[in-house]
């Protein structure tokens, strides 16, 4: 095969997007290479911690209070912070956290956006949980501990192995095809009325769009100038990565129903397995068409690039305003 017929496999081609993307909808229906000190998760200190949301708990985040999100911010920061200025390939996806973070708390101040801002509160901070206590217990080297989904991610960094974009949609897939379903079925799908918290979950929808292009814009400027290029290999565009996202949420509450009407204790565990191996298997495409390869592509010019721009603020405003390039 030639150079140019295998650089030509390697493309993130617009059939690609549209056959990871069609994959990515049925999905479902079917080390980190820099470390924070201490490296142990958030929630093993913070006193009286649950996944169920108690309203009366001194817990801020069991009970949902606003400030709640200070704590979740600043540890999301930590990863980001720290992966940021050593380069790792972590930085991307941590990045993206943070920011999506962010913004979930500009819409929270806005008065209806949600009917019930303690729950998203509490929320928010059990969907990080799962996020750092994968990647601690990764850097840690206790791997048994570790989602396949979110090992693959961090493997695929350790080894700079993808591009940014790569690395934004195999921690996406992870958190959201893997976390989410769990995260859902735990924290409740229902309202102690009876109703469905599902307009709440479909709200974030609405700003997820509107985050992406400065989100992408970001990664571009600090981490590889392919990443927000439709036109380079390895680009993608913030429509098309909405609709990835989009259509994962939806399989991801689809997957939290299924957890929680399980008739069995058998039964659940084979919907739980369904979901990591589909989410597994999701990684496993992304790494086919996101992979470098050598001789012909690697991260060199990416690296190159983080290591010159990694402390540039980020070049777009995003819903809650200007944001700073590390903290929050």
């Amino acid at each position: 095969m030639s150079a140019k017929s295998l650089l030509r496999r390697a493309r993130w081609t617009g059939e690609v997007l549209a056959a990871a993307l069609a994959v990515a909808l049925a999905v479902g229906g079917t080390s980190a290479s820099a470390t924070t000190a201490p490296n142990v998760p958030w929630s093993s200190y913070l006193n009286g911690w649950t996944d169920q949301y108690v309203p009366t708990s001194s817990n801020d985040c069991v009970a949902g209070r606003d400030n709640c999100l200070k704590a979740t911010l600043k540890e999301l920061s930590r990863i980001a912070d720290a992966t940021a200025k050593s380069c790792s390939h972590d930085a991307v996806f941590a990045r993206a956290y943070v920011r999506m973070t962010q913004t979930y708390g500009w819409s929270r101040d806005i008065p209806g956006y949600y009917q019930d801002v303690p729950f998203a509160n509490h929320q928010d901070a059990v969907f990080a949980k799962h996020y750092t206590d994968a990647y601690y217990a990764y850097t840690s080297g206790d791997l048994a501990s570790v989602p396949q989904a979110w090992r693959i991610a961090f493997d695929a960094s350790r080894d700079e192995r993808v591009s940014a974009t790569g690395s934004l949609l195999l921690g996406m897939n992870a958190h959201i095809n893997r976390d989410l379903p769990f995260v859902l079925a735990s924290v409740g799908l229902v309202a102690p009325d009876g109703s469905s918290r599902k307009p709440d979950y479909d709200a974030v929808e609405k700003w997820l769009y509107t985050a992406t292009e400065p989100l992408l814009a970001e990664v571009a400027a600090r981490f590889d100038p392919s990443a927000d290029d439709a036109e380079d290999p390895f680009g993608l565009n913030n429509l098309v990565l909405f609709q990835i996202v989009s259509g994962w949420r939806e399989q991801a509450w689809r997957n939290a129903e299924a957890l929680v009407s399980a008739p069995t204790p058998q039964a659940r565990a084979l919907v739980a397995a369904n979901i990591e191996n589909d989410a597994a298997a999701e990684a496993q495409n992304i790494l086919a068409t996101q992979s470098y390869v050598p001789p012909l592509t690697s991260s060199t010019a990416r690296d190159q690039w983080c290591a010159a721009h990694h402390d540039d603020a980020p070049p777009m405003p995003y819903d809650f305003g200007t944001a700073k390039p590390y903290g929050y």
